[in-house]
């Protein structure tokens, strides 16, 4: 005689597991996060085109470069200051109180804008600083809801969320960036976030009650200790130095093809205007709509990349492989970038390399904390997110310097530097996956342990 094994798993979760390994009970969460991120990732696209729009149309290419060397300054003064409202406040308050900041921001940019006020300059400081805390801090907060199994297998649906938040954000700014203008997006942004600090709290509820009606089970882990050095802990711990070094290596490189892009994008839309056929747009405003639409179709990818691919990736060859595929995509996208400079094959290589970074590369990076400690995933990653990742801008920043001064470099010569850039980010990937995999097994049995 047989028996059949009962599935009490809800109709909801039974579809999710058509797309990554769903428990019982295990669906809400995850399409809470999942909502949640959709929200964040949704008013970063909406207010990214807004960027691009002031930063060129009130400088240049060369500026938004240069921009990012600002940042990395801005950080040494506000990631200590988060750190220490971190020590001092609950989870939920801290991320209320740091949404609140941002939203009422985005209400004085608009202001300043509807006033007729320069807000390029600032406001791209603002969308780097704002990126770092609110997607980082997201991630960390879904990082201590989930184990590593868990992780590792509900992250494809969390990610699911942020590719399509990113797809319906640059899509309604394609929609709505010519007929409203690029100020009330301003204000669209602001929503978002507000709507998205709710579903956080909603998530937080959910989890605090799950675990208060575990009969037995572990304690949550404890907060970590005021006054701890993160970049001493990057430094002592080979595993988060080579994530780190991995991770500016990264930005470095998207950062200058980001570069070689625009300034193809910045040089087609004033020939535009100059030879009458930019029907009747602005420079701005071909700028920010070329933008929306290259952003609509990185993230239509991604999409489809994170909802039929990646969990299959991370299944079948795992996090040491899904770690190398970006850097080795990236590596033959420059290469071909240096025989053929050109719009339409920049405009493909960026389409392809950044889909890959959004959906996969996301995803598993992530994932690379889940063995790690409590305090190295708060103190750490918000060191390596922060301070490493803006280092790569910097050195994009100076890469532009010296080639746009120095050697006169053309896009040509940007993408054969980044080509081998991309072949040390290759072997860091390597090392990386490696460790990852050796060090995961002995973090498991240890808390199993424990």
């Amino acid at each position: 005689m047989t028996t059949s094994h009962h599935d009490d798993r809800t109709r909801l979760e039974r579809w999710l597991g058509a797309f990554t390994e769903v428990h019982a009970g295990e669906g809400p969460t995850s399409l809470l996060l999942a909502a949640n991120v959709f929200l964040i990732l949704m008013a970063y696209y909406v207010l990214k085109p807004v960027r691009e729009a002031l930063i060129l149309g009130e400088g240049s290419a060369e500026l938004k470069s240069y921009m990012s060397a600002l940042q990395v300054v801005l950080l040494m003064f506000i990631v200590p200051a988060y750190g220490r409202l971190v020590a001092r406040l609950p989870r939920m308050r801290l991320i209320n109180v740091v949404t609140a900041i941002f939203a009422g921001c985005l209400v004085a940019f608009f202001l300043a804008a509807q006033a007729g006020l320069p807000i390029a300059v600032v406001f791209f400081l603002w969308i780097g600083i704002f990126n770092l805390m609110i997607v980082a801090q997201f991630w960390s907060f879904a990082n201590d809801v989930y184990s590593k199994p868990e992780g590792e297998r509900l992250f494809i649906i969390v990610g699911f969320g942020a590719s399509l938040g990113a797809v319906v954000g640059a899509r309604v700014a394609d929609r709505l960036i010519e007929p409203l203008g690029i100020n009330l997006l301003l204000l669209l942004g602001g929503a978002l976030l507000v709507a998205q600090g709710l579903v956080t709290n909603a998530v937080d509820r959910r989890e605090r009650a799950r675990l208060a009606a575990r009969p037995v089970g572990p304690k949550p882990p404890a907060r970590p200790a005021a006054g701890r050095n993160a970049f001493a802990m990057v430094f002592q711990t080979r595993y988060l130095l080579l994530i780190a070094l991995m991770l500016m290596l990264l930005n470095w490189v998207n950062t200058t093809g980001e570069y070689i892009l625009g300034s193809i994008v910045e040089h087609s839309a004033t020939e535009a205007v100059a030879a009458g056929g930019a029907g009747g747009l602005s420079k701005e405003q071909i700028i920010g709509d070329f933008y929306s639409k290259y952003f609509t179709m990185v993230n239509v990818l991604g999409l489809v990349l994170q909802l039929f691919v990646v969990s299959r990736i991370v299944k079948y060859l795992g996090v040491a492989w899904a770690v190398m595929i970006l850097p080795m995509i990236s590596l033959g996208a420059y290469n071909i970038l240096v025989f053929l400079p050109v719009l339409n094959a920049v405009l493909a290589a960026k389409v392809l390399e950044n889909s890959t970074d959004y959906s996969l590369n996301n995803t598993v990076r992530n994932m690379l904390f889940l063995p790690c400690t409590y305090e190295q995933k708060f103190t750490a990653k918000q060191a390596i997110d922060s301070f490493f990742v803006r280092m790569g801008d910097v050195l994009s920043a100076l890469l532009v310097f010296v080639g746009t001064t120095m050697l006169t470099l053309q896009p040509r010569g940007f993408a054969a530097v980044n080509a081998l850039l991309v072949a040390f980010w290759l072997v860091l990937a390597w090392r990386v996956g490696r460790a990852y995999s050796q060090m995961a097994p002995g973090v498991a049995q240890a808390t199993a342990v424990a």
